[in-house]
């Protein structure tokens, strides 16, 4: 199946799930529709697709695998919530709309992202396809890869190093956290569904790590270079909030070079565990060469 074909197969359950379990959900009106409102205003659902692509590339069916999809997206929705808020990156445009708290105020805004954080485990534990031994491992990873130890604290690391000079290592550990470990997730995920072993998951951390600078040094260009019409969002957002970024640092044709190098570092490493794995590979491609 191509990647265009096996993304709008996959983008549609996913979001069937996730619309279907947003609604389930006994909220306020206000919570519920703040909460719609972000996860529809669309996306290119890159995570989870890359999820159920790994699990395709393990020769299993991607259907034991897309409510952990499902709850990977939501997750990431929250994320997006809080970092357009005032106290964090300050946007007001997210995927062509005004973003959440310009709609529905700070304060749902704050809480709409804590719901979907909180909540978006549930998909897992409702899982029937799925062990409970597997739900416990998946579970213990989403939580890692997104909390103190993850995403969360990745974020604080970013905030930690406003304005402050950094070398190129300490850029890439703020990147390992905020952006690289939920692309772990959705890499080492398949790999707890689909019982494989420890040196699998092992090289799986390592991909994620090279796709994980490549992925945030594309988006770090885009905030330059983006046409707003096709982001969605405003350009040079990261100047106006001072934020040391890839090309800051690199300056745009260095962070091109760097964005190649680990984008076919990622490469090699995939291609050497002989998985089936084309559909990854195209969504690599997807990741550095996207335009929004």
């Amino acid at each position: 199946m191509e990647l265009s074909a096996f993304s709008n197969h996959c983008r549609a359950k996913i979001d069937q799930v996730c619309i279907d379990f947003i609604n389930q959900l006994n909220l306020a009106n206000t919570l519920k529709a703040s909460i719609l409102y972000s996860y529809t205003a669309g996306g290119k659902r890159i995570r989870p697709l890359l999820l159920l692509a790994m699990v395709q590339a393990f020769n299993e069916d991607i259907n034991k695998a897309i409510n952990t999809a499902a709850s990977l997206e939501l997750i990431h929705t929250s994320s997006l919530i809080h970092d357009d808020l005032p106290a964090m990156d300050n946007d007001d445009y997210r995927r062509g709309k005004l973003t959440n708290h310009k709609i529905y105020g700070e304060a749902t805004a704050i809480l709409a992202g804590d719901s979907l954080l909180v909540n978006s485990f549930q998909l897992i534990i409702q899982d029937d396809k799925l062990t409970p031994l597997t739900k416990l491992a998946l579970i213990d990873k989403l939580a890692n890869c997104t909390g103190a130890n993850g995403m969360i604290g990745g974020q604080q690391l970013d905030i930690e190093n406003d304005n402050q000079a950094l070398n190129i290592e300490t850029l890439k550990k703020i990147n390992l956290y905020k952006t690289g470990k939920l692309i772990e997730f959705s890499l080492v995920a398949p790999a707890i569904i689909c019982n494989q072993d420890n040196e699998i998951i092992l090289q799986l951390e390592q991909i994620s790590f090279h796709i994980g600078i490549a992925f945030q040094i594309q988006d770090d260009i885009l905030d330059v270079i983006g046409n707003k019409s096709i982001t969605g969002k405003s350009t040079n957002s990261d100047n106006k909030n001072n934020k040391v970024t890839y090309v800051s640092f690199l300056g745009i044709n260095k962070a091109k070079q760097e964005l190649i190098f680990h984008f076919e570092q990622a490469l090699n490493i995939l291609r050497r565990l002989n998985l089936h794995s084309e559909l990854v590979e195209a969504i690599f491609n997807l990741i550095i060469k996207r335009d929004k």
